[in-house]
């Protein structure tokens, strides 16, 4: 959520000067005022205690906090989504506008941050001979309590200048954290523990994981600077390109940069591991020109541009409900794509909402005046007229689309909508839709 600068320079001024609970309430109710305006209910002493006392109670006195749910991967793996509850939620996206209004990313941090997108990081690595990515382990669950703790003294939230704020900062810490099962490297073997980490679905685990990494990103824009790459990074995304591949070492030797133990890979991996983050290595990949080159999904061989099965994909969903009719086209829909994508207790996807927001993210990456997306948005708003006649994505009719049910239609509807604005304009704005629907 945007603020303006008398609310900027108002939460500013009430972060620093905060030196107690009183003093946080105080700041969080503020920011609950810019989120929901005259309809802010202010949040009580006896609500922040409960959330920041959550983790202390008795286990048969414990409330889930979290509601848990599962996206399949492209590779067929799942990401869990921890979902905060309405309570919790309305916590952290106060909190979060509290911190982001303090901490600004890295410049080379793309993810999450206010005015970038995965365009943006994209386009950094545009019409390169090589195209070098790697993924983090775990990424939000890389980052305990303790490293929030600690990174929320320093600068540039300065809560480790008192006993007072350090409390503040332990509050925050609980409200964001949870604990969880977590993979951790001991030994050199990868041991299941319970930890209390930032969870991925919570509004203050982008703008943390940022704040957190970004010794991360200053040592690897020095690691890219010295061997005269470009570097990015989109959340747990790393991407290195240039148009060069050796490097002339201290002895004058030339040596290949991205190869398996070269001087650049191993620096490389000395700081990821110093900054207790790790390497997927099944994410490592090395993309050559000749070749498909891809950055956050996008391709960046000439342009930035969606893959061509992305469009290919589109166009024959469109041309099955045109020529087949809703019933046989949603059949095969659901055999193409929901078997994929299903959200684990979502119920069944709803066609129509789905290439809603394909083309709002064809848009997105090819522009309004894309003549592609121009004719496929145009049949695509004659098939939703012709539907029904009160057809609109934000009040699709169920019986219409998808079900006579209409409870399980609108569980599919929320679901699909949330992902679809997670996707396209973020984790805040779709944990305040997810908050919307509870």
């Amino acid at each position: 959520m945007k603020t303006n600068q008398v609310q900027k320079k108002e939460l500013t001024k009430l972060f620093k000067e905060m030196n107690s609970k009183s003093d946080f309430l105080h700041l969080l109710n503020y920011s609950k005022s810019i989120i929901y305006g005259d309809k802010a209910f202010p949040f009580t002493e006896k609500q922040l205690n409960f959330y920041i006392n959550l983790n202390k109670a008795p286990k048969n006195k414990k409330r889930g906090a979290y509601t848990s749910f599962e996206i399949k991967k492209k590779s067929g793996k799942t990401r869990t989504i921890h979902a905060p509850t309405k309570g919790l939620i309305e916590f952290q996206s106060c909190l979060n506008i509290i911190l982001s209004t303090i901490y600004t990313p890295h410049k080379s941090a793309y993810g999450f941050v206010v005015g970038k997108s995965i365009v943006d990081n994209a386009k950094n690595h545009v019409n390169k001979n090589y195209v070098f990515n790697i993924d983090l382990k775990d990424f939000f669950p890389s980052v305990d309590a303790k490293r929030v703790w600690g990174r929320l003294q320093v600068q540039p939230f300065n809560l480790g200048s008192s006993n007072e704020r350090k409390q503040i900062a332990n509050m925050i810490k609980v409200i964001c954290c949870t604990p969880m099962t977590v993979e951790r490297l001991i030994n050199n073997e990868w041991t299941s523990q319970i930890a209390s980490v930032l969870p991925q679905g919570a509004p203050t685990s982008p703008i943390l994981t940022n704040a957190i990494c970004e010794r991360l990103d200053t040592r690897l824009t020095g690691l890219s600077n010295r061997f005269g790459l470009n570097y990015s990074r989109y959340a747990d995304d790393i991407t290195f390109s240039s148009m060069h591949n050796t490097y002339s070492n201290e002895t004058g030797k030339k040596e290949p940069i991205y190869e398996k133990n070269s001087s650049f890979d191993k620096e490389l991996r000395r700081i990821i591991s110093s900054q207790n983050f790790h390497i997927n290595e099944d994410k490592v990949r090395l993309q050559k020109r000749g070749y498909k080159q891809e950055v956050t999904g996008l391709i960046v061989n000439e342009k930035v541009n969606t893959p061509k099965q992305y469009v290919k994909e589109l166009r024959q969903w469109i041309y099955f409900l045109e020529s087949k009719g809703y019933n046989h086209a949603y059949e095969l829909f659901l055999r193409k794509y929901a078997k994929n994508k299903e959200i684990k207790g979502s119920g069944k996807p709803n066609m129509f909402l789905v290439i809603e927001g394909k083309l709002l993210y064809l848009k997105m990456i090819k522009g309004d005046t894309n003549s592609t997306y121009i004719k496929l948005k145009a049949r695509f708003d004659k098939l939703a007229k012709n539907s029904t006649p009160d057809y609109k994505i934000e009040t699709v009719k169920p019986v219409a689309l998808i079900s006579e049910n209409t409870s399980d239609y609108n569980k599919t509807k929320d679901f699909n909508n949330i992902i679809k604005v997670m996707l396209n304009e973020g984790l805040e704005k779709a944990m305040n839709l997810y908050k919307s629907k509870k």
